[in-house]
């Protein structure tokens, strides 16, 4: 039986993904990995959707990975049932076709902080805490964070919190470039919102392929941002529309070099 889930509620163009189970701070084990997947399958595939905000029920935004799920396992089980499918869910959030605004509702600590990092946009509020508090247990970020919040938030601010275990507030956060924003207390599910409303209401197209093209700038998934972007330039070609028309009709094809 799941121990958790992840709520989607649609409001216009904006999706809002609700990681729910509050009574673990919303921590994270395989069950609710697994909806967080499903969660961003299902974002993917609903074309009405043009941006996303991702928080959590209750007091928090996420305390992380639940170290009753991973603490029993042996090192080659933890390595790959639980780091390597935490990482390929990560990313699969990081590289959803709609920007992703994360509301940070609670305390982002450890995998917590790694899962706001797969977000586009952050919004916290000012009573939070932020940090990468594993090696004081002898375990080092697993998800992404000496990678993808290295390239998102600069090595130092990385080093400060993984390496010297500081933990930062939220303002402090906002100064290094963690966060971008930071509002009341109860106000960042609201100001996420608003924000991802004032997204959805750019071009969505032009969203997608700046979204590409920000990630491939800083070196994040460069050959699926080149070749998605290159995909959808040569779907829209009249030599395309020529090649799939010859294969049905069993004849060669007349390309023209149309675009």
């Amino acid at each position: 039986m799941a121990s958790g889930t992840v709520r989607i509620d649609i409001d216009g163009h904006v999706a809002t993904l609700t990681i729910s189970r509050p009574e673990k701070l919303n921590a994270l084990d395989l069950d609710m990995l697994k909806a967080l997947a499903e969660a961003a399958d299902a974002v993917e595939a609903n074309p009405d959707v043009r941006a996303a905000v991702l928080t959590g029920e209750g007091k928090g935004f996420s305390a992380g990975g639940d170290i009753k799920a991973w603490g029993g396992m042996l090192p080659q089980e933890f390595g790959h049932a639980w780091v390597r499918h935490g990482h390929r869910i990560f990313e699969r959030l990081a590289t959803l076709r709609v920007p992703l605004v994360a509301a940070l509702n609670g305390h982002a600590l450890g995998g917590g902080l790694e899962l706001a990092g797969v977000a586009d946009i952050r919004i916290a509020e000012e009573h939070i805490k932020i940090g990468l508090p594993e090696t004081g247990l002898g375990m080092v970020p697993g998800w992404s964070g000496t990678q993808r919040l290295v390239r998102r938030f600069g090595a130092q601010a990385v080093r400060r919190m993984a390496l010297g275990g500081e933990i930062f507030t939220a303002e402090e956060a906002r100064l290094l470039g963690i966060v971008d924003a930071v509002v009341p207390k109860g106000n960042s599910v609201a100001a996420a919102r608003q924000y991802a409303g004032r997204i959805a209401a750019r071009g969505p197209a032009a969203l997608e392929i700046a979204k590409l093209m920000i990630a491939s700038a800083n070196g994040e998934d460069n050959g699926t941002a080149v070749e998605a972007l290159g995909s959808i330039l040569a779907a829209k070609t009249g030599d395309l529309k020529e090649g799939v028309a010859s294969f049905s009709e069993k004849r060669p094809a007349t390309f023209k070099g149309e675009w």
